[in-house]
């Protein structure tokens, strides 16, 4: 009989932070690189629905300047309303997997920055002339909390679409257990800040602690920063928050780190 490769103890793990259901990305990432990720979702994400709903994103999706967030804000978005861009507007995307989003959902068009976080976002040429202008950003509550304030200085008017939130979600004993007994050296993936200061405050002090002592991965400048002000001294920045990218990082780093043997 084949013997299952799940049944064997991988050479290294990724815990990742994603949404309950949206660690499948970053595991097929992972899984090219030979390693396994353990999913330490603090939350999950709740599509938002009525008649208030839809009205706002319909203006949003109106405004010379349209921005999305995350791919789940398109796919909650083109869940609602269909998304078509008109002739004049410009679409923007905050990194390459919400563009693609776009594309895929009808919108051929979009701009995204090279460096994919809201500073990257903040760069764009589409963004630098707002005097007197709307721009429809479709998002959810909390997470990119810079965008819209930094958008207001610059002369927009803001429609704010939230069409999904964050629900948190206790982490499970069994996810517990997980982080207290992996058996091969791991690397923590950060690409949402509020993710892991939910994770943190959720979970034992024990394993808070363990967690500090493990390699970061994180997704951008910004949040290498904050997880090192977090108490993650040894935080390398990925090329990108793209899944690639991330697995790509954290096996370099378990290559090279000699002795590093899981969480202890």
């Amino acid at each position: 009989m084949p013997e299952d490769k799940h049944a064997r103890a991988p050479a290294w793990y990724v815990i990742s932070l994603r949404p309950q259901g949206e660690h499948g990305p970053l595991r097929s990432a992972v899984e090219r690189f030979g390693g396994r990720v353990v999913g330490a979702a603090p939350w999950r994400l709740e599509m938002l629905g009525g008649d208030g709903v839809r009205d706002v994103l319909r203006r949003a999706l109106a405004a010379p300047r349209v921005l999305f967030t995350s791919p789940a804000a398109v796919r909650a978005a083109a869940a609602l309303l269909p998304l078509r861009a008109a002739a004049g507007q410009h679409w923007l995307a905050v990194g390459s997997g919400t563009a693609a989003a776009l594309r895929k959902a009808g919108v051929v068009d979009v701009a995204a920055p090279r460096r994919m976080d809201s500073e990257g976002l903040l760069d764009l040429p589409a963004l630098q002339q707002l005097d007197g202008l709307a721009v429809g950003l479709v998002t959810a509550p909390g997470g990119r909390g810079m965008l819209a304030p930094a958008l207001a200085q610059r002369g927009a008017t803001i429609i704010r679409a939230d069409v999904y939130r964050r629900e948190p979600v206790p982490v499970t004993a069994r996810t517990l257990a997980k982080l207290r007994t992996l058996d091969a050296p791991a690397v923590l993936a950060v690409s949402s800040g509020e993710a892991l200061q939910r994770l943190l405050a959720a979970v034992p002090a024990d394993i808070a602690e363990r967690l500090q002592r493990l390699h970061v991965v994180a997704a951008s400048e910004r949040l290498g920063e904050l997880t090192r002000a977090s108490g993650f001294p040894k935080t390398t920045i990925a090329d990108s928050a793209r899944p690639a990218d991330l697995a790509r990082a954290a096996a370099r780093i378990l290559g090279t780190a000699a002795g590093d043997r899981g969480i202890r």
